[in-house]
C-alpha cells in the first residue's frame, strides 16, 4: 500500500510555513505522483488568500510544472461554506484560475447574511455549552454542506465533521450523487471511525489526505490510513492509494 498523492496542502500563501516549491519538493521526496496547493479561501477573514495572489500561485505552478516533469502539480482552493444555502467564498474568475476545488466548514469564515451568522456560526458556538442545540444545530450544518455539494462542482469536502456536527449519511449520500469525495482529514481526525463506518454505506469515494501546514508534512496521511483500516474501509475506495 503506498501514498501516491496529497490533495490538500497549504503553504505561506494562506497560514502555512513552507512555499509551494518546498510543499513540490517535500512531496517528490515522499515519492508522490500529484500534490494539490489548496489554500483557504478568500472568505476567510484570517488566512484567506487573496485573488491576486491566486494568479501568482497559478503563474508559479506553471513554471514548476515544467521544472518537475514527474509530478502533476494542481491549483486549489479550500473554499468556505458561508451560507444556510450553500454558498461558497469563491465566484467564476477564481474558478477559472483553479483546477481542483475543496471545500468545508471553517470558524474564520465570513458568512453572508446576519442569518448565516445566526445559524452557521453562533448557534454552532452556542451549543457546546448548550445541548438542547445540538440537534438542531446538527440539521442545519447539514442542509448547508449538502446544499453546497449539489450547488458547486466540489471535487472534495474538506475534514466533514471537524467544526461542525452533520449527519454524515446525509452528506454522503450527496456527495456519491454528484461524485464528490469525502476526505478523511490526519490532521483533524476527520472523518472520524464512526462517521467513516456510516458514510462507507453509501456509493462513496474517499481521499486521505494530510491537511499538510509544513512541507515536512505533506504526504504524511498515516492519521487517516489509521482511521481507514479501523473503520474497515476498502482500500479500493480511497482514490489517492495504491495497492
Amino acid at each position: 500500500m503506498k501514498v501516491v498523492a496529497d490533495f490538500h496542502t497549504h503553504t505561506v500563501y494562506s497560514h502555512g510555513k513552507g512555499s509551494i516549491r518546498d510543499n513540490v519538493l517535500a512531496a517528490l521526496k515522499k515519492g508522490l505522483k500529484k500534490i494539490v496547493i489548496a489554500d483557504h479561501g478568500p472568505g476567510h477573514w484570517l488566512y484567506g488568500v487573496k485573488k491576486k495572489d491566486l494568479y501568482e500561485m497559478r503563474k508559479e505552478i506553471d513554471e514548476l510544472k515544467k521544472q518537475f516533469k514527474e509530478i502533476e502539480i494542481l491549483l486549489g482552493v479550500e473554499a468556505n461554506i458561508i451560507s444556510l444555502d450553500g454558498d461558497l467564498d469563491v465566484d467564476d474568475e477564481i474558478l477559472s484560475i483553479i483546477d481542483i476545488l475543496l471545500a468545508g466548514f471553517h470558524n474564520g469564515a465570513f458568512f453572508k447574511t446576519a442569518k448565516d451568522w445566526q445559524e452557521l456560526y453562533f448557534k454552532n458556538k452556542l451549543s457546546k455549552i448548550i445541548p438542547a442545540l445540538k440537534q438542531s444545530c446538527r440539521i442545519t450544518n447539514t442542509i448547508a454542506m449538502v446544499k453546497a455539494i449539489k450547488k458547486n462542482k466540489i471535487d472534495i469536502i474538506t475534514h466533514p465533521g471537524a467544526k461542525v456536527d452533520i449527519d454524515t449519511k446525509e452528506v454522503a449520500k450527496a456527495a456519491a450523487e454528484k461524485g464528490t469525495l469525502l476526505e478523511i482529514n490526519s490532521s483533524h481526525g476527520f472523518l472520524n471511525v464512526d462517521y467513516v463506518k456510516v458514510a462507507m454505506k453509501e456509493n462513496v469515494k474517499f481521499v486521505i489526505n494530510s491537511d499538510a501546514h509544513t512541507p515536512y508534512d505533506v504526504g504524511n496521511i498515516d492519521k487517516g490510513i489509521d482511521i481507514a483500516i479501523k473503520a474497515g474501509l476498502p482500500f479500493d475506495r480511497i482514490v489517492n492509494i495504491e495497492i
